[in-house]
Protein backbone atom coordinates (compact mmCIF):
# COMPACT_ATOMS: atom_id res chain seq x y z
CA UNK A 1 0.00 0.00 0.00
CA UNK A 2 1.03 3.21 -0.93
CA UNK A 3 0.28 6.80 -0.09
CA UNK A 4 0.15 9.19 -2.64
CA UNK A 5 -0.69 13.12 -2.30
CA UNK A 6 -2.01 15.26 -4.52
CA UNK A 7 -1.06 19.54 -4.61
CA UNK A 8 -1.62 21.69 -6.64
CA UNK A 9 1.02 23.42 -9.32
CA UNK A 10 1.88 26.99 -7.39
CA UNK A 11 0.30 29.62 -8.56
CA UNK A 12 2.11 31.50 -11.69
CA UNK A 13 2.57 34.87 -10.58
CA UNK A 14 1.72 36.66 -13.91
CA UNK A 15 0.53 40.16 -14.13
CA UNK A 16 -0.73 41.45 -17.63
CA UNK A 17 -0.27 45.02 -18.10
CA UNK A 18 -2.37 46.58 -21.03
CA UNK A 19 -2.57 50.31 -21.63
CA UNK A 20 -3.99 51.59 -24.76
CA UNK A 21 -2.43 54.31 -26.46
CA UNK A 22 -3.77 58.01 -26.13
CA UNK A 23 -4.35 59.87 -29.26
CA UNK A 24 -5.12 62.96 -30.65
CA UNK A 25 -7.07 64.01 -33.87
CA UNK A 26 -7.02 67.13 -35.22
CA UNK A 27 -8.29 68.78 -39.12
CA UNK A 28 -5.64 71.04 -40.66
CA UNK A 29 -6.42 73.25 -43.65
CA UNK A 30 -4.06 74.76 -46.42
CA UNK A 31 -4.98 77.43 -49.31
CA UNK A 32 -2.99 77.99 -52.29
CA UNK A 33 -3.68 81.17 -54.90
CA UNK A 34 -2.88 80.98 -58.35
CA UNK A 35 -3.59 83.27 -61.26
CA UNK A 36 -6.06 81.64 -63.60
CA UNK A 37 -4.81 80.70 -67.08
CA UNK A 38 -7.84 79.92 -68.70
CA UNK A 39 -11.49 81.52 -69.30
CA UNK A 40 -14.80 79.64 -70.19
CA UNK A 41 -17.32 82.24 -71.59
CA UNK A 42 -20.92 81.52 -72.30
CA UNK A 43 -22.98 83.35 -74.56
CA UNK A 44 -25.24 84.02 -78.01
CA UNK A 45 -28.06 85.01 -79.59
CA UNK A 46 -31.65 84.95 -78.49
CA UNK A 47 -34.18 86.07 -81.47
CA UNK A 48 -38.28 86.36 -81.52
CA UNK A 49 -40.21 86.07 -84.19
CA UNK A 50 -44.29 85.61 -84.91
CA UNK A 51 -42.33 82.91 -87.71
CA UNK A 52 -40.82 80.03 -85.97
CA UNK A 53 -38.94 79.67 -89.73
CA UNK A 54 -38.35 83.30 -89.58
CA UNK A 55 -36.83 83.76 -85.72
CA UNK A 56 -34.46 80.14 -87.19
CA UNK A 57 -32.84 81.66 -89.80
CA UNK A 58 -31.84 85.01 -87.98
CA UNK A 59 -30.97 83.07 -84.93
CA UNK A 60 -28.92 80.68 -87.14
CA UNK A 61 -27.43 83.44 -89.56
CA UNK A 62 -26.83 85.62 -86.16
CA UNK A 63 -24.85 83.01 -84.59
CA UNK A 64 -23.15 81.87 -87.41
CA UNK A 65 -21.52 85.90 -87.90
CA UNK A 66 -20.23 84.68 -84.03
CA UNK A 67 -18.41 82.16 -84.84
CA UNK A 68 -17.28 83.58 -87.65
CA UNK A 69 -15.53 86.46 -85.94
CA UNK A 70 -14.48 84.56 -83.00
CA UNK A 71 -12.51 82.52 -85.60
CA UNK A 72 -11.10 85.36 -87.01
CA UNK A 73 -9.51 86.30 -83.69
CA UNK A 74 -7.70 82.86 -83.17
CA UNK A 75 -10.09 81.09 -81.45
CA UNK A 76 -9.90 77.03 -82.54
CA UNK A 77 -13.42 75.77 -83.40
CA UNK A 78 -12.68 72.92 -80.97
CA UNK A 79 -12.83 75.73 -78.19
CA UNK A 80 -16.16 76.89 -79.66
CA UNK A 81 -19.67 74.40 -78.28
CA UNK A 82 -22.75 74.91 -78.81
CA UNK A 83 -24.31 74.29 -75.21
CA UNK A 84 -27.96 74.95 -75.58
CA UNK A 85 -30.27 75.45 -78.03
CA UNK A 86 -33.88 76.16 -77.44
CA UNK A 87 -36.95 77.23 -79.17
CA UNK A 88 -40.28 78.48 -76.67
CA UNK A 89 -43.31 79.59 -77.37
CA UNK A 90 -44.02 83.05 -76.49
CA UNK A 91 -47.16 83.74 -74.97
CA UNK A 92 -48.75 87.14 -73.39
CA UNK A 93 -51.22 87.49 -70.71
CA UNK A 94 -54.29 89.55 -70.29
CA UNK A 95 -57.41 89.90 -68.46
CA UNK A 96 -56.69 85.90 -67.81
CA UNK A 97 -56.56 85.40 -71.83
CA UNK A 98 -53.53 83.68 -73.32
CA UNK A 99 -52.34 85.49 -76.40
CA UNK A 100 -50.22 83.81 -79.01
CA UNK A 101 -47.12 86.27 -79.37
CA UNK A 102 -44.68 84.36 -81.33
CA UNK A 103 -41.33 81.78 -80.71
CA UNK A 104 -38.17 82.32 -79.09
CA UNK A 105 -35.28 80.87 -80.48
CA UNK A 106 -31.87 80.54 -77.78
CA UNK A 107 -28.26 79.24 -79.03
CA UNK A 108 -25.65 79.52 -76.41
CA UNK A 109 -22.32 78.92 -77.29
CA UNK A 110 -19.18 77.78 -74.30
CA UNK A 111 -16.00 79.25 -75.77
CA UNK A 112 -12.91 78.68 -74.32
CA UNK A 113 -10.46 80.85 -74.40
CA UNK A 114 -6.72 80.44 -73.90
CA UNK A 115 -5.18 84.11 -73.71
CA UNK A 116 -7.14 85.67 -70.74
CA UNK A 117 -6.13 89.04 -71.67
CA UNK A 118 -7.87 88.67 -74.81
CA UNK A 119 -11.13 88.25 -73.12
CA UNK A 120 -13.06 91.35 -72.68
CA UNK A 121 -12.33 91.61 -76.38
CA UNK A 122 -13.40 88.55 -77.54
CA UNK A 123 -17.03 89.13 -75.50
CA UNK A 124 -17.06 92.85 -77.67
CA UNK A 125 -16.45 90.85 -80.58
CA UNK A 126 -19.42 88.15 -79.97
CA UNK A 127 -21.60 91.16 -78.77
CA UNK A 128 -20.28 93.70 -81.65
CA UNK A 129 -21.98 90.31 -84.71
CA UNK A 130 -25.02 89.79 -82.77
CA UNK A 131 -24.82 88.27 -79.47
CA UNK A 132 -26.87 89.36 -77.29
CA UNK A 133 -26.64 87.45 -74.19
CA UNK A 134 -23.70 86.55 -72.15
CA UNK A 135 -24.91 84.70 -69.10
CA UNK A 136 -21.25 84.11 -67.69
CA UNK A 137 -17.31 83.86 -67.34
CA UNK A 138 -15.61 81.34 -65.36
CA UNK A 139 -11.56 81.53 -64.61
CA UNK A 140 -10.36 78.51 -64.26
CA UNK A 141 -6.66 77.15 -63.79
CA UNK A 142 -5.39 74.17 -66.73
CA UNK A 143 -3.12 72.90 -64.02
CA UNK A 144 -5.50 72.95 -60.76
CA UNK A 145 -4.29 69.64 -59.44
CA UNK A 146 -0.76 71.09 -59.09
CA UNK A 147 -2.28 73.88 -56.82
CA UNK A 148 -4.75 71.35 -55.10
CA UNK A 149 -1.65 69.21 -54.35
CA UNK A 150 -0.02 71.94 -52.77
CA UNK A 151 -2.72 72.92 -50.53
CA UNK A 152 -2.69 69.64 -49.63
CA UNK A 153 0.47 69.70 -48.49
CA UNK A 154 0.05 72.59 -46.13
CA UNK A 155 -3.10 70.94 -44.90
CA UNK A 156 -1.57 68.04 -43.19
CA UNK A 157 1.45 70.80 -42.26
CA UNK A 158 -0.96 72.59 -40.48
CA UNK A 159 -2.29 69.58 -39.13
CA UNK A 160 0.96 68.44 -37.21
CA UNK A 161 1.27 71.91 -35.99
CA UNK A 162 -1.94 71.73 -34.08
CA UNK A 163 -1.38 68.61 -32.59
CA UNK A 164 2.19 70.03 -31.47
CA UNK A 165 0.42 72.33 -29.58
CA UNK A 166 -2.09 70.26 -28.16
CA UNK A 167 0.06 67.71 -26.97
CA UNK A 168 2.79 70.24 -25.59
CA UNK A 169 -0.21 71.72 -23.61
CA UNK A 170 -0.87 69.06 -21.73
CA UNK A 171 2.75 68.01 -21.28
CA UNK A 172 3.03 65.25 -24.18
CA UNK A 173 4.65 65.05 -27.58
CA UNK A 174 3.34 63.51 -30.70
CA UNK A 175 4.50 60.92 -32.63
CA UNK A 176 6.55 61.42 -35.62
CA UNK A 177 4.20 59.92 -38.19
CA UNK A 178 0.38 60.29 -37.60
CA UNK A 179 -1.84 56.82 -37.10
CA UNK A 180 -4.35 57.91 -39.43
CA UNK A 181 -4.68 60.87 -42.31
CA UNK A 182 -7.96 61.11 -43.88
CA UNK A 183 -8.23 63.95 -46.79
CA UNK A 184 -11.76 65.72 -46.65
CA UNK A 185 -13.67 66.45 -50.00
CA UNK A 186 -13.39 69.14 -51.65
CA UNK A 187 -15.15 71.82 -53.48
CA UNK A 188 -15.64 70.80 -57.18
CA UNK A 189 -14.52 74.07 -58.58
CA UNK A 190 -12.19 76.65 -56.96
CA UNK A 191 -13.84 80.06 -56.18
CA UNK A 192 -12.73 83.36 -58.08
CA UNK A 193 -11.93 86.05 -55.76
CA UNK A 194 -12.95 88.20 -58.07
CA UNK A 195 -14.46 88.05 -61.60
CA UNK A 196 -16.18 91.55 -62.87
CA UNK A 197 -17.32 92.22 -66.34
CA UNK A 198 -18.15 95.67 -66.86
CA UNK A 199 -20.14 96.49 -69.86
CA UNK A 200 -20.93 100.25 -69.68
CA UNK A 201 -17.48 100.98 -71.93
CA UNK A 202 -16.56 100.53 -75.59
CA UNK A 203 -14.18 98.12 -74.33
CA UNK A 204 -14.94 95.78 -71.78
CA UNK A 205 -12.50 95.49 -68.84
CA UNK A 206 -12.73 91.80 -67.21
CA UNK A 207 -10.65 91.22 -63.92
CA UNK A 208 -9.69 87.46 -64.08
CA UNK A 209 -8.31 88.14 -59.96
CA UNK A 210 -6.65 85.27 -58.30
CA UNK A 211 -8.07 81.77 -57.61
CA UNK A 212 -8.45 80.41 -54.53
CA UNK A 213 -7.75 76.69 -53.94
CA UNK A 214 -8.40 74.74 -50.25
CA UNK A 215 -8.03 71.51 -49.10
CA UNK A 216 -8.71 69.45 -45.67
CA UNK A 217 -6.97 66.94 -43.26
CA UNK A 218 -8.23 65.09 -39.91
CA UNK A 219 -5.32 63.60 -38.80
CA UNK A 220 -4.65 60.79 -35.63
CA UNK A 221 -1.80 61.09 -33.95
CA UNK A 222 -0.37 58.76 -30.72
CA UNK A 223 0.83 60.73 -28.16
CA UNK A 224 3.75 59.87 -26.04
CA UNK A 225 6.05 61.06 -23.01
CA UNK A 226 7.23 64.13 -23.29
CA UNK A 227 10.97 64.43 -24.16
Amino acid sequence: MYNSAWSPLPAMNTSYTQRAACKIEVTGEGTVSAAPDQAIAELGAVTENISLTAAQKENAQTVSSIINSLLELGIPKKQIQTVQYRIDTEYSYEDGKQTFRGYKVTHMLQVTIDKIEQTGIIIDTAVNHGANTVSGIQFIATHRNVYYNQALSLAVKNAESKAMTIAKTIGAGIAKIPCEVQEIAPSLEPVPYQAKLYSQTAATPVQPGELKFTASVRVQYNLVPEG
